[in-house]
């Protein structure tokens, strides 16, 4: 809401730049995707490599602790 905000407010003092920014907004949004991607794997990866190197300790632990 606050970003819908932001552009009628650009609209009012400069409407050729909010209309640009309209028209760029997808293919911006588009040329991000690949690093959105990418950075959501990195994630899971690190994620799962944590698990792996926790999982002795985890084992160690015993079933009870937390």
């Amino acid at each position: 809401m606050f970003t819908f905000i932001l552009w009628i407010i650009l609209l009012f003092l400069c409407w050729p730049l909010a209309l640009l920014a309209l028209v760029l907004y997808p293919i911006v949004w588009f040329l991000m995707l690949p690093f959105r991607i990418i950075g959501l794997t990195m994630n899971g990866l690190f994620a799962f490599l944590s698990t792996l190197i926790m999982l002795p300790a985890r084992i160690l632990r015993g079933p009870g602790a937390k």
